[in-house]
Order: C-alpha cells, then sequence, then structure tokens
C-alpha cells in the first residue's frame, strides 16, 4: 500500500481525513495519483474509497490531465461503485472528460441509475452532471431537461433546488 493511501485510512466515514494533505502531495508529484485514483474501487475500506474519491475530485478540479489518461478505468471501474461517496465524486468528475458522443450516452444513461439512489447528494450531483454533459453535447439537452422535471417531481428540497437552478439555464 502507497504511502498516500495508508494517509487514507486514518479517520471514520464522517470525515475527510488526510484527504487535503494528501491531495496536495499528489498535486506536488503526480506520479502518486495512480495508487490514490485505484483506491476507489479497489480498497476493501470504505473510509478510504471515500476519502480516495475526495482527494481524485480535488485533484482534477487542477488537473482533469489525470483522470483523462485513466478515462477507461474510470469508466469501468468508478462508475458501478454503488458507495454514495464515491458515486457522488464520480459525478464531480465525468464531466471533466473528454468523452466520445458513444462514451458521453453511456455515462449519461449510468448517471440516470444514480436517481434510484438513496442518497440526495448523489442526485443532485447526477442531475449536475447530466446538465455538465448536455452543455457539451446538445444531443442530451432535451432528455437532460425531461428528467429534471421527472426527479423534481417526488425530489427532495436539495434535487429540486438544484434542478430549478439548471431548468434556468437550459
Amino acid at each position: 500500500m502507497s504511502k498516500l493511501v495508508e494517509l487514507l485510512t486514518l479517520g471514520d466515514r464522517r470525515t475527510t481525513g488526510k484527504s487535503k494533505e494528501v491531495a496536495e502531495a499528489i498535486l506536488q508529484n503526480p506520479r502518486e495519483f495512480d495508487a490514490v485514483f485505484k483506491a476507489m474501487w479497489q480498497s476493501d475500506d470504505a473510509g478510504v474509497r471515500m476519502r480516495a474519491a475526495d482527494v481524485c475530485e480535488h485533484v482534477t478540479q487542477t488537473r482533469p490531465d489525470l483522470l483523462q489518461t485513466r478515462k477507461k478505468d474510470f469508466l469501468k471501474y468508478v462508475a458501478p461503485v454503488t458507495q454514495q461517496e464515491v458515486r457522488w465524486h464520480y459525478c464531480q468528475m465525468l464531466p471533466r472528460l473528454k468523452l466520445t458522443r458513444a462514451e458521453r450516452r453511456r455515462a449519461f444513461e449510468q448517471l440516470k441509475t444514480f436517481a434510484g439512489d438513496q442518497s440526495s447528494i448523489v442526485k443532485t450531483f447526477a442531475l449536475q452532471a447530466m446538465f455538465d454533459l448536455s452543455e457539451q453535447d446538445e444531443s442530451l439537452r432535451d432528455e437532460t431537461r425531461a428528467w429534471i422535471e421527472q426527479q423534481m417531481e417526488d425530489g427532495t428540497p436539495a434535487v429540486k433546488s438544484r434542478g430549478e437552478k439548471l431548468l434556468q439555464k437550459l
């Protein structure tokens, strides 16, 4: 186990532990990204998976290229993770990728499945990711609008609030 992944074992599911320090270390030495990236789906520890996703999301705000070079693994291994913290970070990172039209369509369909998630945060970030993908691909706009409207019907206050903001921009 890498030293940075070891740092992610500190804390429980209510804390981000040493995530900030790990993200800063990766930005200083991007070669360390891979071990943390893989921990999002390979770790047996839910806290490590959660914090690894948090680190990857923060790092890719500045360095989306680090995610781009791992696009296939991101779509293949991170997308199906059912842990809510990994899912909402997946939603945040997904629009940072340069996707082909077919990949974007598959990702969009994957995001629809997140509507069944118990977490309101996952649902809200999934709507945001759909919107972001529709900004990149006009062919998704009508479906995004319809999907947001549908989710707002029975959605939590967070889903309804985000949905209203996104519909104003569509």
